[in-house]
């Protein structure tokens, strides 16, 4: 039986994984801020599979979280064999409109917290030959959208590098690239999508689903459906002032408040 641990898994992508690898069989350790809530996402887990569900409250924006994770990755007795670092939220306004007290705990999110997750798996991993960290990036790591953007570009600079490295020793690095995926991240961050074409809309389901298998072959960057790989590689010849001026229009819409 294989364990994988999710952090910020109980809502959105971070639900689905969990929805999906239980329906696996796998069992699972998720990680969130909201106790209340891991308790009521792991009982209906453990219900519909029948797989086993540890809840782990950690809010991973304060050392302490942080340590609580970290501590249960290296539980020897209870090995952790996937990572799926997906907690994160977006950030609003650009580099001259938000605090820079905004944009480090952002970068700690995205960047340090995923960071030192991984680290800490990839020892156990590589020392059992078997394993695979995930992080979770974004289509946004390939356009000029501020701090989001550039936290989201380390995630996939990083899995490919680390997959170089790990994959000969029986583990892999993956970075999963979504695109705009209908859950709750945009009303956290209070945007509208009404400017966002319905053809870009992702189901979580469907995402998840192409993510697992792009993460199942060890491939270091999943850019889950077609439409979005082509986006992908014609962001590359877009001029930055066009492809900026187009993604924020989409991400906030005319009427953000």
């Amino acid at each position: 039986m294989t364990t994988a641990l999710i952090t910020g898994a109980t809502a959105g992508i971070g639900a689905e994984f969990a929805r999906q690898l239980a329906a696996r069989g796998t069992d699972l350790v998720i990680v969130a801020r909201d106790a209340g809530r891991l308790a009521t996402v792991a009982a209906e887990l453990q219900a519909a599979h029948g797989v086993r569900v540890e809840a782990l409250a950690a809010d991973l924006v304060t050392v302490e979280g942080v340590a609580a994770v970290e501590h249960r990755l290296t539980d020897i007795a209870h090995p952790i064999d996937l990572l799926i670092n997906n907690a994160g939220y977006g950030i609003r306004g650009d580099v001259l409109s938000t605090t820079l007290e905004d944009e480090l705990q952002h970068l700690d999110i995205h960047v340090t917290v995923p960071l030192r997750l991984a680290h800490t798996a990839l020892r156990g991993m590589v020392a059992r030959g078997r394993g695979r960290v995930v992080m979770v990036s974004s289509v946004a790591a390939f356009t000029p959208l501020g701090t989001y953007s550039a936290a989201k570009a380390w995630g996939v600079s990083f899995a490919r590098g680390a997959n170089l490295v790990t994959r000969p020793r029986g583990v892999t690095v993956t970075a999963v690239c979504p695109g705009f995926t209908r859950t709750e991240f945009h009303d956290r961050m209070r945007v509208s999508t009404r400017g966002i074409p319905e053809l870009l809309w992702l189901d979580a389901p469907r995402l998840v689903r192409l993510a697992l298998r792009g993460i199942d072959r060890g491939r270091a960057v999943v850019v889950p459906t077609l439409r979005y790989r082509v986006i992908v590689a014609l962001s590359g010849l877009v001029p930055d002032s066009l492809l900026g001026r187009f993604s924020f229009a989409s991400a906030s819409g005319p009427d953000a408040a």
